[in-house]
């Protein structure tokens, strides 16, 4: 059993739901994601996706956008997200960590390192789940198949145009958790609609047992509690982005952590 699994069931045990946060790796410094990871983990984050930098970033918004670029600027690939997830997992072996991103960064490392490479050095330093933006479901069943064998859940997007037929393909290949895009659109835009987000999660869990989480859009502890009585866990990205960028180094940590302790402590209530 997966770390994303074990982490869920004893989540539903106790009635709470998952509090996932994401940051692109080596952003704003290069040096700061495993402190900012175990920060997360003190604030109350149950599940820890990393944003890997890539130069073309179709699902994402501005904000992620500039915060992958600078991350490109600062030396940050795929090697040294890697490196990164083997340096958080000195101190905690208990954390699931998921690895969000592109296609492209994954095939090159492959054609530099061999066929099957990525999956087998991910389970080596500790990586429990992809989220592969631009891999649909019916054109990696060979890339889930190699995640499976390494003891990697393979996560994929639902959104609000998703048709059943979909949610099936995605049921079928999907583990640990299916994660729906709460906005049409990319990362950080437009305002949240709860009461949509409420009327779609049933339609998924016709299709789809595995936990949802719900990200896009969730900015405060308002909305992140909202959608918490709906949605098996809440994901939030360009909010903390947003609240980093321009903090100097000895703050990044402190201002994640007092964020999210809020939202936290709004999604315990």
């Amino acid at each position: 059993m997966s770390r994303i699994t074990t982490t869920f069931e004893a989540l539903k045990a106790k009635s709470r739901k998952a509090l996932i946060p994401y940051v692109t790796a080596g952003f704003p410094f290069a040096d700061i994601t495993p402190a900012l990871m175990h920060g997360m983990v003190e604030a109350g984050a149950d599940v820890i996706e990393l944003g890997v930098p890539f130069s073309d970033p179709m699902a994402d918004g501005p904000v992620i956008q500039k915060a992958g670029e600078k991350a490109i600027q600062l030396g940050i690939g795929l090697t040294e997200v890697l490196e990164m997830v083997h340096g958080f997992r000195q101190r905690n072996q208990t954390t699931p960590v998921v690895l969000m991103g592109y296609a492209n960064p994954i095939e090159r490392y492959e054609q530099r390192h061999g066929s099957g490479s990525f999956a087998r050095d991910a389970q080596a330093v500790g990586v429990d789940g992809m989220l592969v933006v631009d891999y649909p479901p019916e054109e990696c069943e060979q890339f889930a198949a190699d995640l499976r064998a390494h003891g990697i859940d393979l996560i994929f997007l639902l959104a609000p145009t998703s048709t059943s037929e979909r949610m099936q393909q995605v049921a079928r290949v999907a583990s640990g958790y299916v994660y729906y895009v709460s906005l049409k659109g990319v990362t950080g835009s437009g305002a949240l609609d709860t009461t949509a987000v409420e009327a779609m999660l049933p339609r998924i869990r016709e299709h789809v047992k595995i936990p949802v989480g719900v990200g896009f859009g969730i900015r405060d502890a308002e909305t992140a509690k909202a959608i918490g009585r709906v949605a098996d866990a809440v994901v939030i990205g360009s909010r903390i982005i947003t609240l980093i960028e321009e903090q100097p180094h000895e703050r990044v940590v402190g201002v994640t952590i007092d964020f999210l302790r809020q939202i936290r402590k709004a999604l315990d209530s």
